[in-house]
């Protein structure tokens, strides 16, 4: 260390002389809080110093700002989708309807009947609500909630084949995103995964062949985010319920998307169904809360009685319950598809149900507040995303942006920065904003957002 490095590290603030600085102060933090966030700046600044950066410590308090400024500002601020991918997995995935927001929110700040009959007084049923509504959509005759899918998955194969072979198609042993991988959740939960038939070809046969005394159940997992396509074949469902319940043996069922509603109504291809897969004999069906279902997250785990029983008395359904809100927020969901106003209540159903003529017409209304060359409606594809329907898309329309002045890639980044936030995609060098994933509330922000770029 040289005699300049010396000096610099001589004249870095003390920590009181950082708290004291009128932009800290002004942040109004906790103190010890700031003084934490003042000596992770000044120690920066140190490091800094010593590799060279002889002014460092002259940017001691903006540090400082800036730490404290991170934790104190919304970390969850609202964001405008506008990348078209319906069920976006690093936007939060399903928004939840109105109804099911308001339930979440009157659970989250106070009191409810989570375990109570309210009648009585005594205690009651976690979740008993919830269970008579699927038991209505889908005919399950029980149902447990945990707080994911993966959870879902996990805590079946634990509490019900643990130590015992499982039985899966080769080609359903897969990862499904985030490292969720079928033969790892298998081996963590004590169960024994055997792969049968082939990664393209399996049949109901296969499956029959590799059962012994040691065969706990077989399991199906729906392809969610990839598609094996071409020279092909798969068992029905109804067909694996048949072979496993010849052998007395539990059929179990990774549905993914929790879907309620037929998808061809909207021009889709077909996503199996919990009500499907319930009458097409599975023991056990697990479901995402908030892909198609459209709302909170939350595994859902529905089937017959004795299965469900058996997950529930397990110690891990504890570890892994869902909480409060997210049962409130899932009853309100639920309560849309009894009342059938699922279509236009849930936001999932509400974008997906939205033809290419009505967006054409959406973009066109905005056009008509932009009095800028810069914009245009141009046909676009809608993708559900969230892992359901992969490679399959909805004809939609957006909003181009071409800027002379920035490249798409500079434009995209304003958006994400400013307020609102507006999240776009990039394509061809255009900026685009689908028009199917602005919630219908979100217009006026929006314009707002494209007015200020």
């Amino acid at each position: 260390m040289d005699a300049a490095q010396t000096e610099a590290l001589r004249r870095l603030p003390a920590v009181q002389a950082v708290v004291l600085a009128p932009a800290v102060a002004a942040l109004e933090a906790q103190h010890e809080v700031v003084v934490r966030c003042a000596r992770q700046a000044i120690d920066e600044a140190r490091q800094r110093i010593l590799r060279g950066d002889l002014n460092a410590g002259d940017t001691v308090v903006a540090a400082t700002v800036s730490l404290l400024a991170e934790l104190l500002h919304d970390p969850y601020p609202p964001v405008i989708n506008g990348t078209g991918v319906v069920v976006q997995t690093n936007l939060g995935r399903a928004p939840v309807s109105t109804h099911a927001a308001r339930a979440m929110a009157a659970a989250a700040s106070g009191y409810m009947g989570l375990e109570t009959v309210l009648a009585s007084g005594e205690r009651g049923g976690r979740g008993s609500v919830i269970t008579a509504l699927l038991r209505v959509l889908t005919g399950a005759e029980q149902s447990l909630v945990v707080n994911n899918n993966a959870s879902a998955v996990f805590l079946a194969l634990r509490a019900l084949c643990g130590g015992r072979e499982v039985l899966v198609s080769r080609g359903e042993a897969v990862e499904i995103g985030g490292g969720f991988r079928i033969p790892d959740v298998l081996r963590q939960s004590g169960a024994v995964l055997v792969e049968v038939g082939t990664t393209n070809r399996t049949y109901a046969h296969d499956y029959v062949a590799a059962i012994n005394e040691r065969t706990a159940a077989i399991l199906r997992v729906h392809a969610s985010n990839f598609a094996i396509t071409g020279f092909t074949a798969r068992p029905e469902l109804r067909e694996l319920a048949e072979v496993a319940h010849a052998h007395d043996l539990l059929l179990l069922e990774d549905v993914g998307s929790g879907c309620l509603l037929a998808t061809e109504r909207f021009g889709l291809e077909h996503e199996p169904t919990l009500a499907e897969s319930i009458a097409a004999g599975a023991d056990l069906v697990c479901a995402s809360g908030d892909k198609l279902l459209g709302g909170p997250q939350a595994g859902i785990a529905i089937g017959r009685t004795k299965v469900i029983e058996t997950m529930r008395r397990h110690p891990l359904a504890r570890a892994l319950r869902a909480d409060k809100t997210c049962l409130a927020g899932l009853a309100a969901t639920l309560q849309h598809y009894a009342r059938g106003d699922a279509e236009e209540s849930v936001p999932v159903w509400w974008m997906l149900s939205r033809t290419a003529a009505w967006l054409e017409q959406r973009v066109a209304t905005w056009l008509a507040h932009l009095d800028d060359g810069r914009f245009s409606s141009v046909a676009t594809q809608s993708v559900v995303g969230g892992g359901s329907l992969p490679g399959k898309t909805l004809p939609s329309y957006a909003l181009s942006i071409v800027d002379p002045q920035r490249n798409a890639d500079v434009v995209a980044r304003v958006l994400r920065s400013q307020r609102p936030i507006v999240f776009p995609r990039v394509e061809d060098q255009r900026v685009l904003i689908d028009a199917r994933t602005v919630l219908p509330e979100q217009d006026d922000e929006l314009l707002v957002a494209l007015k200020s770029l």
